[in-house]
């Protein structure tokens, strides 16, 4: 099909979990729907994904090819591979440029572009992320109850992700990568919780292929560990709504509605761009969401016409 034909309901920049939930919907809204996707999902490292029903322990790929599988059974709704390079706003519709020179248009558009995680310059980290460098307790704190964890934070933070942590294993340390800036009354709680604070900092994640066995200090001493707990910090996957002008949250997300709505008429946004709350469930129902509104939306403009 040649999609540079066609004038679409929405476009979908980004594939992967929320992007295809909201394609469903869309597709099953009898929507023209084109999804864009430069095939760069953030967990892309990851091998299992959990806490997701009817999916837990299936691989993040495994869940998107079912997914764009049962999406592509719906034949408004068509796939394209590539990076959005430009979005314009026009009076009625939307301009989306592909690669240099493949245009298309819409007349809403959902971000579904997820985000980039910033590894710490630390050797190794990079290839134990997703693996046994982990992010979340509910996504992976199974697979690493009662074994020797690490928290890699300062501060008042450190004193509550251990908190949570300590809901699957005892054997736990902070890693502050330098001074700790917890407090007096934080470092008295860790130690009530014989939690210890290692201020020392870091040279190196020692791996198998991405799963932990140790960590190496700049002074050059071994600590055994088998996982690491770090929120490191990110940016947007796309450039293109902060350009659209939306608006974010003080966090770094596009800020949305209950609606999935950004700050700009005819714009949505889903998933880990738009939510601090990081899972594929999450991920698939904001995209959910976005589709039914998205759709609820042009239904109403096209009755506002009349």
């Amino acid at each position: 099909m040649d999609h540079m034909s066609k004038h679409y309901d929405v476009i979908i920049i980004g594939g992967s979990y929320a992007g295809l939930s909201a394609a469903l919907s869309l597709g099953r809204a009898i929507r023209e729907v084109l999804v864009i996707d430069g095939g760069t999902p953030c967990n892309w490292q990851t091998p299992h994904a959990h806490n997701f029903l009817t999916q837990d322990g299936n691989t993040p790929a495994g869940i998107s090819a079912l997914g764009k599988k049962e999406v592509m059974n719906y034949p408004t709704v068509q796939f394209k591979e590539g990076v959005v390079s430009d979005v314009t706003v026009h009076d009625n519709y939307f301009k989306v440029v592909v690669g240099s020179d493949q245009v298309f248009n819409a007349r809403k558009i959902l971000f579904a572009t997820g985000q980039k995680d910033l590894m710490p310059a630390i050797k190794g980290f990079a290839d134990c992320w997703g693996l046994s460098v982990i992010h979340c307790p509910y996504c992976h704190g199974y697979e690493f109850r009662n074994q020797a964890t690490g928290i890699l934070m300062n501060g008042e933070p450190a004193l509550e992700l251990a908190k949570l942590i300590s809901n699957w294993t005892d054997q736990l340390t902070v890693f502050t990568n330098g001074p700790a800036t917890l407090n007096a009354e934080h470092l008295l709680q860790l130690q009530q919780m014989n939690i210890r604070v290692e201020e020392r900092e870091l040279q190196e994640l020692v791996h198998e292929n991405g799963v932990l066995k140790a960590l190496v200090f700049k002074e050059g001493s071994i600590f055994q560990l088998n996982a690491f707990y770090a929120r490191p910090p990110f940016e947007q996957q796309s450039a293109l709504p902060e350009k659209l002008g939306c608006k974010f949250t003080a966090g770094g997300h596009i800020e949305v509605n209950d609606l999935q709505q950004t700050s700009i008429p005819g714009i949505y946004a889903a998933g880990d761009n738009a939510a601090a709350m990081r899972s594929v469930s999450s991920a698939v129902y904001t995209g959910n969401k976005a589709g039914a509104f998205i759709n609820h939306e042009l239904i109403a403009e096209k009755f506002q016409g009349n």
